[in-house]
Protein backbone atom coordinates (compact mmCIF):
# COMPACT_ATOMS: atom_id res chain seq x y z
CA UNK A 1 0.00 0.00 0.00
CA UNK A 2 1.56 3.48 -0.85
CA UNK A 3 1.33 7.01 0.44
CA UNK A 4 -0.84 9.74 -1.82
CA UNK A 5 2.13 12.01 -2.72
CA UNK A 6 -0.06 13.32 -5.73
CA UNK A 7 -2.97 13.83 -3.37
CA UNK A 8 -0.90 15.32 -0.69
CA UNK A 9 1.23 17.52 -3.26
CA UNK A 10 -2.27 18.83 -4.70
CA UNK A 11 -3.64 20.37 -1.12
CA UNK A 12 -0.45 21.67 -1.08
CA UNK A 13 -0.64 23.48 -4.20
CA UNK A 14 -4.38 24.64 -3.64
CA UNK A 15 -3.09 26.52 -0.41
CA UNK A 16 -0.48 28.37 -2.11
CA UNK A 17 -2.90 29.56 -4.72
CA UNK A 18 -5.22 30.34 -1.76
CA UNK A 19 -2.41 32.76 -0.30
CA UNK A 20 -1.48 33.91 -3.37
CA UNK A 21 2.27 32.31 -3.20
CA UNK A 22 4.77 31.40 -5.69
CA UNK A 23 6.12 28.65 -3.92
CA UNK A 24 6.94 27.01 -0.04
CA UNK A 25 10.04 26.39 1.41
CA UNK A 26 9.71 23.01 3.34
CA UNK A 27 11.98 22.51 5.64
CA UNK A 28 10.31 21.15 9.26
CA UNK A 29 11.39 17.39 8.43
CA UNK A 30 8.24 15.92 9.27
CA UNK A 31 6.95 17.74 6.29
CA UNK A 32 9.98 16.98 4.08
CA UNK A 33 9.07 13.45 4.73
CA UNK A 34 5.17 14.27 4.51
CA UNK A 35 5.51 15.75 0.94
CA UNK A 36 8.72 14.04 -0.90
CA UNK A 37 8.99 10.05 1.36
CA UNK A 38 12.60 11.65 2.27
CA UNK A 39 13.83 10.85 5.46
CA UNK A 40 16.62 12.34 6.72
CA UNK A 41 17.24 15.98 8.16
CA UNK A 42 19.46 18.84 6.85
CA UNK A 43 17.34 19.36 4.02
CA UNK A 44 14.56 21.60 2.74
CA UNK A 45 11.83 20.80 -0.21
CA UNK A 46 10.94 23.79 -2.34
CA UNK A 47 7.51 23.70 -4.14
CA UNK A 48 5.48 25.59 -6.44
CA UNK A 49 3.11 24.97 -9.34
CA UNK A 50 5.16 23.43 -11.77
CA UNK A 51 8.05 22.54 -9.66
CA UNK A 52 8.84 20.73 -6.53
CA UNK A 53 12.89 20.98 -5.46
CA UNK A 54 14.80 19.31 -2.56
CA UNK A 55 17.93 20.56 -1.36
CA UNK A 56 20.27 18.56 0.56
CA UNK A 57 24.09 17.43 0.92
CA UNK A 58 26.53 14.97 -0.11
CA UNK A 59 25.10 12.81 2.74
CA UNK A 60 22.13 12.43 1.62
CA UNK A 61 21.92 12.64 -1.90
CA UNK A 62 21.72 8.99 -2.66
CA UNK A 63 19.30 8.59 -0.31
CA UNK A 64 17.00 11.48 -1.85
CA UNK A 65 17.28 9.54 -5.44
CA UNK A 66 15.40 6.53 -3.37
CA UNK A 67 13.13 7.88 -1.55
CA UNK A 68 12.00 10.92 -3.79
CA UNK A 69 12.02 10.30 -7.09
CA UNK A 70 9.74 12.64 -8.45
CA UNK A 71 11.92 15.63 -6.64
CA UNK A 72 14.72 17.24 -8.60
CA UNK A 73 18.03 16.89 -6.64
CA UNK A 74 20.13 19.89 -5.37
CA UNK A 75 23.40 19.13 -3.86
CA UNK A 76 24.44 21.49 -1.54
CA UNK A 77 27.86 21.78 -0.39
CA UNK A 78 28.22 25.48 0.49
CA UNK A 79 25.63 26.04 2.97
CA UNK A 80 21.94 25.06 3.09
CA UNK A 81 19.99 28.15 3.00
CA UNK A 82 22.76 29.61 0.60
CA UNK A 83 21.27 27.13 -1.72
CA UNK A 84 18.21 28.02 -0.60
CA UNK A 85 18.82 31.44 -1.92
CA UNK A 86 20.74 30.92 -4.93
CA UNK A 87 17.95 28.12 -5.96
CA UNK A 88 14.99 31.30 -5.13
CA UNK A 89 16.50 33.34 -7.57
CA UNK A 90 16.87 30.97 -10.46
CA UNK A 91 12.99 30.38 -9.93
CA UNK A 92 12.13 33.85 -10.23
CA UNK A 93 9.76 33.61 -7.17
CA UNK A 94 8.72 37.09 -5.54
CA UNK A 95 6.17 35.25 -2.78
CA UNK A 96 7.60 32.36 -1.18
CA UNK A 97 5.79 30.84 2.18
CA UNK A 98 7.79 29.55 5.24
CA UNK A 99 7.37 27.78 8.27
CA UNK A 100 7.50 30.24 11.06
CA UNK A 101 7.14 27.28 13.63
CA UNK A 102 10.14 25.86 12.67
CA UNK A 103 12.35 28.75 10.97
CA UNK A 104 14.72 30.43 13.17
CA UNK A 105 15.05 34.08 12.93
CA UNK A 106 18.63 34.06 11.90
CA UNK A 107 17.71 31.92 8.86
CA UNK A 108 14.81 34.11 7.96
CA UNK A 109 16.96 36.90 8.06
CA UNK A 110 19.35 35.59 5.84
CA UNK A 111 16.78 34.57 2.83
CA UNK A 112 15.53 38.31 3.08
CA UNK A 113 19.29 39.57 2.78
CA UNK A 114 20.47 37.46 0.02
CA UNK A 115 17.04 37.43 -2.03
CA UNK A 116 16.15 40.51 -3.78
CA UNK A 117 12.52 41.78 -3.75
CA UNK A 118 11.20 38.74 -1.66
CA UNK A 119 8.29 38.50 0.53
CA UNK A 120 8.09 35.83 2.32
CA UNK A 121 4.56 34.93 4.36
CA UNK A 122 4.29 32.35 7.27
CA UNK A 123 2.42 29.30 6.27
CA UNK A 124 0.85 26.74 8.89
CA UNK A 125 1.46 23.38 6.61
CA UNK A 126 0.84 20.77 9.72
CA UNK A 127 -2.75 20.76 9.69
CA UNK A 128 -2.80 19.41 6.20
CA UNK A 129 -1.52 16.42 7.47
CA UNK A 130 -4.71 15.65 10.02
CA UNK A 131 -6.36 13.35 7.84
CA UNK A 132 -4.37 10.06 7.10
CA UNK A 133 -4.32 8.07 4.20
CA UNK A 134 -5.16 4.33 3.90
CA UNK A 135 -1.45 3.76 4.29
CA UNK A 136 -0.82 5.79 7.03
CA UNK A 137 -3.11 4.21 8.69
CA UNK A 138 -2.05 0.91 8.57
CA UNK A 139 1.60 2.19 9.09
CA UNK A 140 0.43 3.73 13.10
CA UNK A 141 -1.73 0.31 13.03
CA UNK A 142 1.23 -1.40 12.67
CA UNK A 143 3.17 0.55 15.36
CA UNK A 144 0.53 0.19 17.94
CA UNK A 145 0.69 -3.74 17.36
CA UNK A 146 4.20 -3.21 18.43
CA UNK A 147 3.32 -1.38 21.37
CA UNK A 148 0.93 -4.27 22.64
CA UNK A 149 2.95 -6.64 22.38
CA UNK A 150 6.11 -5.00 24.42
CA UNK A 151 3.30 -4.25 27.26
CA UNK A 152 2.23 -7.69 27.08
CA UNK A 153 6.27 -9.03 27.65
CA UNK A 154 7.36 -6.19 30.55
CA UNK A 155 4.16 -7.66 32.58
CA UNK A 156 6.39 -10.99 33.19
CA UNK A 157 9.55 -8.47 33.89
CA UNK A 158 8.01 -6.01 36.80
CA UNK A 159 8.31 -6.69 40.31
CA UNK A 160 9.37 -5.70 43.13
CA UNK A 161 13.26 -4.04 43.42
CA UNK A 162 13.29 -3.37 39.53
CA UNK A 163 14.40 -0.04 38.89
CA UNK A 164 12.18 2.66 36.45
CA UNK A 165 14.94 2.69 34.24
CA UNK A 166 15.64 -1.05 33.72
CA UNK A 167 11.36 -1.18 32.62
CA UNK A 168 11.88 1.29 30.53
CA UNK A 169 15.37 -0.18 28.85
CA UNK A 170 13.23 -3.70 28.83
CA UNK A 171 10.12 -1.42 26.94
CA UNK A 172 12.45 0.02 24.49
CA UNK A 173 13.97 -3.15 23.68
CA UNK A 174 10.94 -5.51 23.06
CA UNK A 175 9.56 -2.70 21.13
CA UNK A 176 12.89 -3.11 19.06
CA UNK A 177 12.45 -6.66 18.51
CA UNK A 178 8.96 -6.59 17.83
CA UNK A 179 10.03 -4.35 14.59
CA UNK A 180 9.88 -0.56 15.99
CA UNK A 181 12.92 1.69 14.82
CA UNK A 182 13.11 3.31 17.84
CA UNK A 183 11.03 4.54 21.05
CA UNK A 184 8.38 7.23 19.42
CA UNK A 185 9.26 9.50 22.30
CA UNK A 186 11.28 9.18 25.73
CA UNK A 187 9.98 6.38 27.60
CA UNK A 188 8.09 7.16 30.92
CA UNK A 189 7.52 5.34 33.91
CA UNK A 190 6.83 6.66 36.90
CA UNK A 191 5.66 4.53 40.03
CA UNK A 192 4.29 5.64 43.47
CA UNK A 193 4.82 9.09 44.76
CA UNK A 194 6.24 9.98 40.49
CA UNK A 195 2.94 8.71 39.37
CA UNK A 196 2.03 12.49 39.84
CA UNK A 197 4.32 13.44 37.24
CA UNK A 198 2.28 13.40 33.70
CA UNK A 199 5.58 13.42 31.89
CA UNK A 200 7.93 11.49 34.74
CA UNK A 201 10.12 9.53 31.88
CA UNK A 202 12.36 6.73 34.16
CA UNK A 203 14.46 7.31 36.87
CA UNK A 204 16.56 5.11 39.33
CA UNK A 205 13.86 4.58 41.70
CA UNK A 206 12.80 0.95 42.76
CA UNK A 207 9.50 0.01 42.29
CA UNK A 208 8.29 -1.25 45.66
CA UNK A 209 5.02 -3.47 46.64
CA UNK A 210 2.21 -1.93 46.36
CA UNK A 211 2.99 0.91 43.98
CA UNK A 212 0.84 1.92 41.15
CA UNK A 213 3.32 2.23 38.08
CA UNK A 214 2.37 4.26 34.93
CA UNK A 215 4.56 3.30 31.45
CA UNK A 216 3.93 5.72 28.59
CA UNK A 217 5.55 4.37 25.82
CA UNK A 218 5.72 4.22 21.58
CA UNK A 219 6.89 2.22 18.74
CA UNK A 220 7.47 3.70 15.48
CA UNK A 221 7.12 2.24 12.17
CA UNK A 222 8.30 3.19 9.16
CA UNK A 223 8.41 6.97 10.69
CA UNK A 224 4.81 6.83 12.06
CA UNK A 225 3.87 6.58 15.63
CA UNK A 226 2.09 5.04 18.37
CA UNK A 227 1.49 6.02 21.56
CA UNK A 228 0.27 4.18 24.59
CA UNK A 229 -0.18 4.45 29.00
CA UNK A 230 -1.07 1.44 30.97
CA UNK A 231 -1.27 1.60 34.80
CA UNK A 232 -1.07 -1.48 36.70
CA UNK A 233 -0.30 -2.08 40.87
CA UNK A 234 2.57 -4.13 41.67
CA UNK A 235 0.63 -6.51 44.44
CA UNK A 236 -2.62 -5.88 45.88
CA UNK A 237 -3.77 -2.41 45.20
CA UNK A 238 -5.89 -0.29 48.00
CA UNK A 239 -9.34 0.79 48.34
CA UNK A 240 -8.26 4.15 47.11
CA UNK A 241 -6.07 3.22 44.25
CA UNK A 242 -9.12 1.28 42.92
CA UNK A 243 -11.01 3.99 43.00
CA UNK A 244 -9.21 6.48 41.04
CA UNK A 245 -8.20 3.99 38.55
CA UNK A 246 -12.03 2.78 37.78
CA UNK A 247 -12.37 6.57 37.64
CA UNK A 248 -9.74 7.32 34.93
CA UNK A 249 -11.31 3.87 32.97
CA UNK A 250 -14.53 5.26 32.84
CA UNK A 251 -13.49 8.15 31.67
CA UNK A 252 -10.63 6.56 29.21
CA UNK A 253 -14.06 4.29 27.96
CA UNK A 254 -16.00 7.37 27.95
CA UNK A 255 -13.73 9.33 25.44
CA UNK A 256 -13.92 6.63 23.25
CA UNK A 257 -17.64 6.37 22.89
CA UNK A 258 -17.98 10.26 21.88
CA UNK A 259 -14.94 10.88 19.76
CA UNK A 260 -16.15 10.71 16.43
CA UNK A 261 -16.27 13.14 12.69
CA UNK A 262 -18.12 15.81 13.35
CA UNK A 263 -17.37 17.34 17.14
CA UNK A 264 -14.91 20.03 18.13
CA UNK A 265 -11.61 18.76 20.02
CA UNK A 266 -12.71 21.55 22.86
CA UNK A 267 -15.97 20.06 23.41
CA UNK A 268 -14.81 16.04 23.52
CA UNK A 269 -12.25 17.51 25.68
CA UNK A 270 -15.01 19.25 28.08
CA UNK A 271 -17.64 16.55 28.29
CA UNK A 272 -14.93 13.99 29.11
CA UNK A 273 -13.26 16.23 31.98
CA UNK A 274 -17.06 16.54 33.08
CA UNK A 275 -17.31 13.04 33.35
CA UNK A 276 -13.76 12.69 35.74
CA UNK A 277 -15.35 15.62 37.29
CA UNK A 278 -18.40 13.82 38.35
CA UNK A 279 -16.31 11.11 39.54
CA UNK A 280 -14.65 13.11 42.00
CA UNK A 281 -11.07 13.35 40.10
CA UNK A 282 -11.51 16.28 37.54
CA UNK A 283 -9.29 18.81 39.13
CA UNK A 284 -6.33 16.31 39.34
CA UNK A 285 -6.73 15.98 35.33
CA UNK A 286 -4.23 18.69 34.54
CA UNK A 287 -3.46 17.84 30.47
CA UNK A 288 -5.30 17.87 27.29
CA UNK A 289 -7.31 14.50 26.49
CA UNK A 290 -5.15 14.01 23.76
CA UNK A 291 -3.54 14.77 20.52
CA UNK A 292 -2.76 14.09 16.78
CA UNK A 293 -0.18 11.34 16.44
CA UNK A 294 1.21 10.26 12.65
CA UNK A 295 5.02 11.35 11.90
CA UNK A 296 5.60 13.24 14.93
CA UNK A 297 4.37 12.01 18.27
CA UNK A 298 2.79 15.52 19.36
CA UNK A 299 0.68 17.00 16.56
CA UNK A 300 -2.79 18.40 15.22
CA UNK A 301 -5.78 17.87 16.13
CA UNK A 302 -5.08 18.22 19.51
CA UNK A 303 -8.17 17.49 22.32
CA UNK A 304 -8.20 20.32 24.56
CA UNK A 305 -9.61 23.32 25.75
CA UNK A 306 -7.51 25.37 23.44
CA UNK A 307 -7.79 23.23 20.58
CA UNK A 308 -8.34 24.85 17.49
CA UNK A 309 -9.93 22.17 15.57
CA UNK A 310 -13.69 22.49 14.52
CA UNK A 311 -14.75 19.71 13.31
CA UNK A 312 -12.87 15.69 13.26
CA UNK A 313 -12.57 14.24 10.48
CA UNK A 314 -12.89 10.68 9.79
CA UNK A 315 -9.36 9.26 9.18
CA UNK A 316 -7.63 11.47 11.69
CA UNK A 317 -5.72 9.56 14.37
CA UNK A 318 -5.73 11.08 18.19
CA UNK A 319 -4.90 9.49 21.54
CA UNK A 320 -7.62 9.40 24.15
CA UNK A 321 -5.76 9.92 27.57
CA UNK A 322 -7.54 11.53 30.59
CA UNK A 323 -5.62 10.86 33.98
CA UNK A 324 -5.34 11.88 37.58
CA UNK A 325 -2.18 12.99 39.42
CA UNK A 326 -2.14 13.95 42.82
CA UNK A 327 1.37 14.73 44.76
CA UNK A 328 2.23 12.50 47.49
CA UNK A 329 0.21 9.99 46.16
CA UNK A 330 0.94 9.20 42.68
CA UNK A 331 -1.59 8.94 39.13
CA UNK A 332 -3.36 6.86 36.74
CA UNK A 333 -3.26 7.88 33.09
CA UNK A 334 -4.72 5.03 30.55
CA UNK A 335 -4.00 6.30 26.90
CA UNK A 336 -5.23 4.42 23.49
CA UNK A 337 -4.40 5.70 19.86
CA UNK A 338 -7.62 5.46 18.10
CA UNK A 339 -8.59 6.30 14.99
CA UNK A 340 -11.50 8.84 14.29
CA UNK A 341 -14.95 7.50 12.25
CA UNK A 342 -18.23 8.55 11.47
CA UNK A 343 -19.46 6.63 14.73
CA UNK A 344 -17.35 6.05 18.00
CA UNK A 345 -13.43 5.99 18.21
CA UNK A 346 -12.18 2.72 17.04
CA UNK A 347 -8.70 2.04 19.39
CA UNK A 348 -5.73 0.88 17.35
CA UNK A 349 -4.23 0.24 20.65
CA UNK A 350 -5.73 -3.15 22.26
CA UNK A 351 -3.63 -3.77 25.35
CA UNK A 352 -5.86 -4.75 28.21
CA UNK A 353 -7.48 -1.98 30.74
CA UNK A 354 -8.86 -3.51 33.22
CA UNK A 355 -6.91 -3.09 36.61
CA UNK A 356 -3.60 -5.56 36.49
CA UNK A 357 -2.11 -6.60 39.87
CA UNK A 358 0.90 -8.09 39.35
Amino acid sequence: MSFDFYGRLKNLRDKLEHDNLDAVIVSKEANVTYYSGFRGDSTVLIIGKNFKLLITDGRYTEQARQQAKDFALIEQNEGLYKKIADEIKILGCKKIGVEGLVMTISQHNYLRKNTDSVEFKLIELDTLRQVKDSAEVEKIRRACEIADGAFEKILSVIKPGISELDIAADLEYFMRRLGSEKPSFTTIVASGWRGSLPHGTATDKIVQSGELVTMDFGATFEGYCSDITRTICVGHASDEQRKIYNAVLDAQLYGLEIISAGKSGSEIDSVVRQRLTDNGYGEYFIHGLGHGVGLEIHEEPRLSRLSKCKNLRPNMIVTDEPGAYIEKFGGVRIEDTVLVTEDKAQPLTRSVKTLIEL
